[in-house]
């Protein structure tokens, strides 16, 4: 009977194995991107819904919006106290609310619904400046976060839906090095799969922060991305899965360098790994997973142009020239893109 058991469970992995499903990755030596102007705003943070629909906040506090692919816009200005004009680099949506987050003093942090807009939290200080922002898959729970004010770096949470956000004090959070901080480049230093939110950080120090329960207590990772001067470090990251991320950056102020910009991890972001060391692509401000490719497939871009990866990173192909701060795909085929004045479209055959 033990060994009838044991052949039965052989065979049900051999059956299981053949089975599923395995994804050939594309290759990919070249991309075409339909551009479209938009005039006296720099776009970091965009929120791409479908192939037609796509809102972002731009840098003169705009909120704009087609839902016909890009053939026509929609814009809303917001002023503070009708003379603050918000610089917006961070956007995210709940349901059918979206958020949208400016960077400097006063932080502000309005919500949208309807066509309305409520202003949901405010920070007065110095030194406040807020760098990301995204909502948990169940709508209630919602982080952004922001370079330090004291020793521990700016985190805002909400629980109900982003109705009221709660500043956690550094009692709670990860003492922060003299230097260290975030980057507003992409919105995109924050990564979420179900409750864990990862972070990564910069300047003096390359990091990761991670939380397992939608950002209440936290845990901080070393990483080997290169760090220890003001605009190196890490500028984004994402994951696949809850063990499976990438990391990217560099240095802003030196682009064409590619030392120690990129790296993965495979245990959920307590040990990184360096790949394509000292090769393109060189600084880059984002980089994202393509859906539903068992995350072989990654797109990065930067101001010097867009990298594409079919082996989950490890080695690239410059794919474009063209510079772009943000990317995020709406399926395997479909990406929007944002830069300095102006909204890309990408469609892969």
């Amino acid at each position: 009977m033990k060994q009838l058991s044991v052949l039965f469970f052989l065979f049900y992995v051999l059956i299981s194995c053949k089975t599923e499903k395995q994804y050939t990755p594309r290759t990919i030596n070249s991309v075409t991107i339909t551009e479209t102007k938009q005039d006296s705003t720099s776009i970091r943070a965009i929120l791409a819904i479908d192939t037609n629909k796509l809102t972002y906040a731009g840098s003169i506090g705009d909120i704009t919006t087609t839902e016909d692919g890009g053939k026509t816009w929609s814009t809303q200005k917001l002023k503070y106290n009708d003379s603050i004009i918000p610089h917006f680099r961070s956007i995210a949506q709940n349901n059918n609310n979206v958020f949208v987050l400016s960077v400097a003093n006063p932080a502000l942090l309005y919500k949208k619904s309807q066509e309305e807009f409520q202003l949901v939290y405010i920070e007065k200080n110095e030194k406040v400046f807020y760098d990301s922002m995204k909502f948990f898959a169940d709508g209630k729970h919602g982080i952004a976060v922001g370079d330090p004010t004291e020793d521990c770096p700016s985190i805002i949470l909400t629980s109900d839906g982003g109705n009221t956000w709660t500043k956690l004090p550094c009692t709670q959070l990860p003492t922060f090095e003299e230097g260290e901080a975030f980057f507003a480049a992409s919105n995109t230093n924050i990564s979420i799969v179900n409750n864990t939110v990862w972070i990564g950080s910069g300047g003096t120090k390359a990091r990761i922060l991670k939380s397992t329960d939608f950002g209440n207590t936290w845990e901080v990772f070393d990483t080997p991305i290169v760090q220890g001067d003001g605009p190196q470090g890490i500028y984004s990251i994402d994951f696949y899965d809850e063990n499976h991320g990438i990391a990217i950056g560099g240095n802003y102020s030196k682009p064409e360098e590619n030392l120690a910009n990129k790296a993965v991890t495979s245990d959920g972001g307590k040990t990184w790994t360096l790949v394509a060391n000292n090769q393109n692509p060189n600084y880059k401000s984002c980089v994202q997973y393509v859906p539903n490719t068992n995350g072989k497939e990654v797109f990065a871009v930067g101001k010097t142009g867009v990298s594409f990866s079919n082996d989950g990173g490890h080695t690239w192909t410059d794919v474009s020239k063209e510079g772009y701060y943000s990317i995020q795909f709406v399926d395997s085929n479909t990406a929007w893109l944002s830069g300095h004045e102006k909204i890309g479209k990408l469609i892969l055959n």
